[in-house]
């Protein structure tokens, strides 16, 4: 089973909430200091709520059979 650490799923929102938010900062062309701080707060979210929620448990062989 595929195993990722928690940092590595916190960088990986981190990286696509920030530029999914630079994307849409960009669309006029330039960047104010407001839309680069909606961009740095897009990641520090995505990296604080992806870091505080627990991986899911592995699920076990005997889970969902019927005996």
């Amino acid at each position: 089973m595929l195993s990722i650490s928690s940092t590595a799923k916190a960088i990986t929102a981190g990286v696509a909430a920030g530029a999914t938010a630079a994307a849409t900062a960009v669309q006029d062309g330039q960047l104010t200091t407001g839309e680069g701080v909606t961009i740095v707060l897009a990641i520090l979210g995505a990296w604080g709520i992806t870091w505080a929620v627990p991986n899911r448990p592995a699920a076990t062989a005997s889970r969902g059979v019927i005996e």
